[in-house]
């Protein structure tokens, strides 16, 4: 089961939660890039203490911190929001897509680096050329809460930007800073290769409470597979309300069969009612579409 909190990294919540809208699961890479620095004049990286206190202690950091920093030199990792929370790495700007919001999960991974940062005597111009230690737990992590081992719009190579609207809203996997829309960076110029076979999740993760609503009601005749596969499970496990289907359009008889289910589960009151929750709908088990 996918754990709000990376097994291995220190916790170190900052509070400032809140909600994210639902879609298809997304983990963002960025370089903190905290320091300018050239071939001729590579420059010592700078502490990880330096920039865990900054995203943790300083004003301006929290206001821009993400879920993760990551030390690829040493494998240290930090992290300072839920996945289930949005984080805050990422241009947002109003009126248009909720950025940091934008899927079931939106991780937000900040490696401490940038181009000729110098340690132990050696320059280091792209980030995929570190060690790289704590990448492949990164990515099992990631991959947990429904992260495809893939990058939607290519893995980084430059420091370049190529954005696509319809690709961050309707497809899951990796995306670099500089493919994000809205936003005018263009790190994180390189990134680690994948490690190991990738596999698609066997259940659909969690898509979020907002997935299910709209406003303050059931998203009633909202079209997604999910919701047939949902209620196949619901009929599968005794609690099927439908004189039909159950089909893609979300109607009243998925709201009152999960509910039945969440019944099922130990539930009452206010805490059976919908939307879904991800305890009951990780033990649900509905299969990945």
């Amino acid at each position: 089961m996918a754990e709000l909190w990376m097994p291995g990294a220190q916790r170190l919540s900052i509070g400032n939660t809140a909600a994210l809208d639902g879609g298809p699961a997304k983990a963002i890479a960025h370089i903190t890039w905290d320091r300018n620095a050239s071939v001729a004049k590579p420059a010592p990286l700078v502490p990880y203490e330096n920039l865990r206190d900054y995203f943790s202690k300083n004003p301006a950091g929290r206001a821009v911190a993400p879920h993760i920093l990551w030390d690829p030199f040493t494998g240290r990792i930090v992290q300072f929001f839920p996945a289930d929370s949005r984080s805050l790495s990422l241009a947002d700007k109003p009126g248009g897509t909720r950025t940091n919001r934008a899927g079931s999960v939106v991780l937000q991974i900040e490696a401490l680096f940038f181009p000729y940062c110098e340690v132990d005597g050696k320059a280091y111009a792209r980030l995929a050329d570190t060690p790289c230690e704590g990448w492949a737990e990164l990515q099992a992590w990631a991959r947990s809460w429904g992260v495809p081992d893939a990058w939607v719009m290519g893995r980084p190579d430059g420091f370049k930007s190529r954005r696509s609207a319809a690709s961050w809203a309707g497809t899951s996997g990796w995306f670099a800073h500089g493919d994000v829309p809205e936003n005018d960076h263009t790190d994180p110029g390189s990134w680690p290769a994948f490690v190991g076979a990738t596999a698609a999740p066997r259940f659909e993760p969690f898509p979020g409470a907002g997935f299910f609503m709209k406003g303050n009601a059931p998203a009633l005749g909202k079209v997604s597979p999910v919701f047939t596969a949902m209620g196949q499970r619901l009929v599968a496990v005794g609690c099927g309300r439908y004189k039909v289907g159950p089909g893609p359009t979300l109607g009243q008889a998925d709201v009152d069969s999960y509910e039945a289910w969440q019944r099922k589960c130990g539930y009452t009151g206010a805490a059976a009612k919908w939307p879904p929750g991800p305890t009951t709908w990780n033990k649900l088990q509905v299969p990945n579409v």
